[in-house]
């Protein structure tokens, strides 16, 4: 995998403080540059019924290097029993907004003791 490379990881929550509550652990977390929520209306089969709701969109984009930890991280902190986690690629993007991306998702050092910078 190119070290340049972005990804956009998704996911859905039912209510708009989860969401931003989500957002705010993945951007604290460098995990995602920016997760970006939008409210959005699901119809989907579960337990054998058709349901519809009402959900927020979470779409945090992120280095492709850091994906498979973000996902994890997603799951480990989403309210759902199978919630939706997808990663898609991204082929094109402003050179500027690449390296934003980058910037903001690079692994900060942690010293010794566990005691960082920012």
């Amino acid at each position: 995998m190119h070290s340049t490379a972005l990804s956009i990881v998704q996911t859905t929550v039912a209510s708009r403080r989860e969401a931003r509550r989500l957002a705010g652990l993945i951007v604290k977390e460098r995990l995602a540059a920016c997760v970006q929520i939008t409210p959005i209306h699901s119809t989907y089969r579960w337990q054998n019924k058709v349901e519809q709701a009402t959900e927020w969109l979470l779409a945090a984009k992120t280095r492709s290097a850091r994906t498979k930890a973000l996902m994890a991280f997603i799951r480990r902190h989403h309210p759902y029993e199978v919630p939706e986690i997808m990663a898609m690629s991204i082929t094109q993007v402003l050179p500027a907004y690449r390296q934003w991306v980058l910037r903001e998702t690079k692994a900060i050092k942690r010293l010794r003791d566990g005691k960082g910078r920012g």
